[in-house]
């Protein structure tokens, strides 16, 4: 009787050990979204109506975006601009919109715009409202977006925020030039997910 009591407790520890070793491990959280943004292949550009055409692009600049979880209210896009690499294709108007009366680049090197909230306003559009930082003056702006590659993990995004000049202490001009006071930014990432779970979108 004790042999066969001593088999049976044998017989249950070893389905127990099967048991357990096959038995996937504790499980680990998955961490937040995390995305690459390439500046190669993205671009910051802004333009503004005038007399002569003002339009360019800036050659250094870096952009983040960030989440905490998978929540899209939890994202965060960070663009940082070196305003003294901007590029008109004309040395003259470059040159004046670094200056004191534009950019004042020796002073405010930055120009910046953090997002304070993102939503999604359309099966591919988003709303995201940001601080954005020129000249050392900070006002709230509006960003729009088109998401493109929506589920693949990596793609396209589009956006475009116009602000006035003057109300960054822009208030001159160039002469000869006669310059409106809207100007247009539009911004081109090109983004990947290089680690954690997808967005949660609509």
């Amino acid at each position: 009787m004790m042999r066969q009591n001593h088999l049976i407790s044998l017989r249950l520890a070893v389905l127990c050990f099967l048991a357990f070793a096959a038995s996937p491990g504790p499980i680990r959280a998955q961490g937040p979204p995390v995305f690459a943004i390439t500046p190669v292949e993205s671009s910051v550009k802004f333009g503004v109506d005038a007399s002569v055409a003002i339009k360019g692009d800036f050659n250094k600049w870096n952009a983040t975006l960030t989440f905490t979880s998978p929540e899209l209210s939890t994202g965060v896009l960070d663009v940082e601009i070196q305003a003294a690499s901007v590029n008109t294709g004309s040395s003259m108007k470059d040159g004046k919109l670094k200056g004191k009366d534009f950019f004042n680049v020796e002073h405010d090197p930055l120009i910046t715009f953090k997002s304070t909230k993102i939503i999604q306003t359309g099966p591919d559009t988003f709303e995201v409202d940001g601080n954005f930082t020129i000249r050392g003056v900070t006002k709230p702006e509006k960003l729009t977006l088109t998401l493109s590659g929506k589920g693949t993990g990596s793609g396209e995004v589009n956006g475009t925020m116009a602000f006035d000049r003057k109300d960054y202490g822009m208030n001159s001009g160039i002469p000869f030039i006669k310059i409106a006071d809207r100007v247009e930014v539009t911004v081109d990432l090109k983004a990947k997910r290089v680690s954690g779970p997808p967005v949660n979108l609509k």
